[in-house]
């Protein structure tokens, strides 16, 4: 898994939780602020919020949370990376083209 934390199952805690935070990444909630927005209930959104902390996915500061910065760098990367993708998806990639200019790994090998 290459140390990465895979994405929480949808219609988990852990997953509303973050969905919450995310969509309000400036800013930080209580315990029961986060239990009022989401439909979590009072006594699991701690237990939920502490292992998303060991994660790295959240943030702790008192008692408010946040979604953790790497947390936003990532989604971040990632919709830049669809944006990025999307823009290019009506170019045609016409195989010929790039095969044109390949270089075949074993011609490279030849020549050393």
């Amino acid at each position: 898994m290459n140390g990465e934390q895979p994405e929480p199952k949808p219609g988990t805690n852990a997953e509303s939780i973050l969905s919450f935070l995310a969509a309000h990444s400036e800013q930080a909630f209580t315990q029961s602020e986060i239990a009022d927005a989401t439909d979590v209930t009072s006594g699991s959104v701690g237990p939920t919020l502490v292992r998303l902390r060991e994660r790295g996915r959240v943030d702790h500061r008192g008692t408010y949370w946040r979604i953790s910065d790497h947390t936003k760098s990532t989604e971040a990367a990632v919709s830049h990376g669809s944006a990025v993708a999307a823009s290019h998806e009506d170019e045609a990639f016409e195989y010929g083209d790039w095969q044109d200019h390949a270089v075949d790994p074993r011609e490279e090998r030849r020549s050393e």
